[in-house]
């Protein structure tokens, strides 16, 4: 009896060695995809951001959205794009219209007021340029909502982006774009409905003195401050009417978004932008003339042109996204 128990614990003694010995990339692996420092850190950027506070996400919605943020990640290395970081503010915007989405049964890049995308980030307090994906889903029963649901219906989402074929794979070449440095994310599960937002954010300026709303007429000026090694290219500035509100059905029919208006208010060049450089920084004077909403898109180079010669945008990034009222 003694030699059959000695010889058990024998084997299981010599089971637990190998296992110990055993290189950790060969076992399987329990890990939440993201570090305990990556979440201490967001939840301090997440409580430092005073804007959209009515969507503020809790901590275990940052946690599914680190989560994600790998998935989407994983997608651009793919592509071999840099990876992305968690943006808190236009995650608030995406939050914000993924549960007007939800609540109201539409999918698409207008809210109700008939605001896009950049109108939406920028009434925020953004100024940065931003690009955005959304993707719904809905069942005939009520979801039963659970982190582990939210999160298979993110990945669907993003999977169903990165299925897309040419061309009409305007989701997929969103995601892999090389320039977006952060991403903003969205979602909503509520009855039967589920929405899910990217806002990918392209920063690479620093921006001072943005009035959010200037008299027609009235000369300012807003002050943008490149990184490093950069320089202003090409400013393009688009006005439009104030948005008019849509209802859910039309929203849903609208499709796909332009990054402008059809009217091009004013453009200024490398060389004209150089004149207003002082070190580091541009302080760029501007004027509207008839009342409306102004889109500004700014791009930038990595060397300075000074001198008037030919420019094209074409395969440039705007690093820009800001909107301005003009009234009387």
């Amino acid at each position: 009896m003694f030699s059959k128990i000695w010889k058990t614990v024998k084997f299981l003694i010599i089971i637990a060695i190998v296992i110990i010995c055993l290189p950790h990339s060969i076992l399987p692996r329990q890990t939440s995809g993201f570090e305990q420092k990556d979440l201490e850190y967001y939840l301090k950027l997440n409580d430092n951001e005073t804007r959209l506070i009515e969507v503020k996400d809790s901590e275990e919605s940052l946690k599914l959205k680190l989560l994600q943020l790998e998935v989407i990640n994983n997608s651009r290395k793919k592509f071999r794009a840099e990876p992305v970081k968690l943006d808190i503010l236009s995650s608030r915007v995406a939050n914000m219209i993924s549960r007007e989405a939800a609540e109201n049964s539409f999918l698409g890049h207008w809210n109700l007021a008939g605001e896009k995308p950049y109108q939406r980030y920028a009434f925020a307090g953004g100024y940065d340029h931003i690009s955005e994906n959304a993707f719904g889903e809905w069942s005939s029963d009520n979801y039963i909502i659970s982190g582990s649901k939210i999160s298979s219906l993110m990945r669907s989402g993003h999977g169903t982006f990165m299925d897309e074929k040419a061309p009409y794979d305007g989701h997929k070449k969103n995601i892999i774009e090389k320039s977006h440095n952060y991403v903003g994310i969205g979602y909503c599960l509520k009855g039967n409905q589920f929405r899910y937002y990217e806002e990918f954010v392209d920063r690479y300026f620093v921006f001072e003195n943005i009035p959010a709303d200037v008299k027609v007429d009235e000369t300012f000026r807003i002050t943008v401050k490149p990184e490093s090694e950069k320089f202003l290219y090409y400013l393009i500035v688009y006005r439009e009417d104030y948005p008019q509100p849509i209802a859910a059905g039309q929203i849903s029919k609208k499709g796909s978004y332009d990054d402008f208006s059809n009217e091009q208010y004013f453009k200024m060049a490398a060389w004209e932008l150089a004149s207003y450089r002082n070190g580091s920084s541009y302080k760029i004077p501007l004027r509207f003339s008839v009342e409306g909403l102004y889109y500004i898109q700014i791009f930038y180079d990595k060397k300075e042109v000074s001198e008037p010669s030919y420019v094209n945008t074409r395969g440039k990034t705007p690093g820009s996204g800001i909107v301005i009222r003009a009234t009387k």
